[in-house]
């Protein structure tokens, strides 16, 4: 069943007054872009910002679609959503990802190649905020997907509703609204729209997540209880961020050489783990070595207990990690410093 052929009379479309809602955390921005592939989500979100704006003292409104030039329909859809802009009033750009195409994890860097162009012409149009129509169903599906490849605390709180994604702020305020209410919004105001074929398609993650959300709700998992679960491991998230801060201000050495960054382990680790693993990748965060080679959390979760272990015991230990050396001295000490080129991973233990 197709995503218009669930819309019912039981999704309402979403009115002024509850867009108004929606929009609030906008309305003391200059410029928004808001993202339109030429889907119903993208299509009536568009709409309803468009409307909102017209009230006078609210930001400046752009448009921007990405063509990935993987369909030959792609240009005519992206012409298509220039000309509902025009109607509507709103400038818009067409973005095209140029070069060849990847034949592997093609969703993957299609949507890298997709927020890197948004990014760039949010930076060009002055520092706007990015506006996306990710719905309640995509953040239920982001959840399904983060849990399947082992995903921490932190990704399992899902998608939030306004991040720094590739230099450019990233608002999502319809993170809260069913994607059926969305097409109904767009089927109420007789806005054309295109579905796009890769989102039934089983060869795609997400396809096939979307395809067992009906199975999952009818044992009681819809989207409304995960993105309820999303919420509250935002929230418990957000406070092991706090009590992580804290604990690093407290745990960090002075030191003269730079680039170093030194810590009381021995007090860090009387710390909950989940504390200690999050003050360790908050130290190689200021190393500035995780820009260099992300780290995983399996390995991350490694290293910290290689270096509990070897606290414990009072043993000097080395390991290194996302392109950083980790140094515990036997009295307790935590030194990181850039690696030199070319060794990556966690090592065996030197002792």
């Amino acid at each position: 069943m197709s995503a218009v052929e669930q819309s019912s009379s039981d999704h309402p479309p979403v009115g002024s007054r509850e867009a108004a809602e929606l929009f609030e955390d906008l309305a003391g921005e200059a410029r928004l872009l808001v993202a339109v592939s030429g889907g119903p989500d993208s299509v009536a979100l568009l709409a309803l910002l468009a409307d909102w704006l017209r009230e006078p003292g609210r930001p400046c409104l752009l448009a921007a679609t990405v063509d990935h030039g993987l369909r030959p329909s792609s240009a005519d859809e992206a012409q298509g959503v220039a000309a509902l802009c025009a109607g509507l009033g709103v400038v818009h750009r067409i973005l095209h990802w140029e070069g060849d195409k990847p034949r592997s994890r093609l969703q993957e860097r299609a949507r890298g190649a997709r927020y890197a162009l948004l990014a760039a012409e949010a930076q060009n149009a002055g520092g706007a905020v990015l506006v996306t129509a990710h719905t309640l169903d995509d953040q239920a599906e982001t959840l399904l997907m983060r849990m399947a490849r082992g995903s921490g605390p932190s990704g399992l709180a899902g998608m939030r509703g306004g991040v720094r994604r590739g230099g450019a702020v990233l608002a999502r305020p319809l993170l809260a609204v069913p994607k059926a209410r969305l097409i109904a919004t767009a089927q109420a105001r007789g806005l054309p729209f295109v579905e796009d074929p890769s989102n039934g398609d089983p060869r795609f993650a997400r396809a096939r997540w979307r395809a067992l959300m009906p199975l999952l709700a009818a044992e009681g998992l819809d989207a409304e209880r995960l993105s309820l679960l999303a919420g509250r491991l935002a929230r418990l998230d957000e406070a092991a961020a706090a009590r992580a801060q804290a604990v690093l201000g407290a745990v960090l050495l002075p030191t003269t050489e730079a680039p170093l960054v030194r810590l009381n382990f021995a007090a860090l680790r009387q710390e909950p783990d989940e504390i200690v693993l999050r003050v360790v990748a908050a130290a190689l965060e200021r190393l500035g070595a995780e820009a260099e080679s992300p780290v995983r959390l399996e390995r991350l979760e490694t290293c910290v207990a290689a270096l509990c272990e070897a606290a414990r015991a009072s043993r000097p230990v080395t390991r290194t990690l996302a392109g950083a050396m980790l140094v515990l001295t036997r009295d307790g000490t935590l030194a990181l410093r850039r690696e030199r080129p070319r060794r990556r991973g966690i090592h065996p233990a030197a002792t």
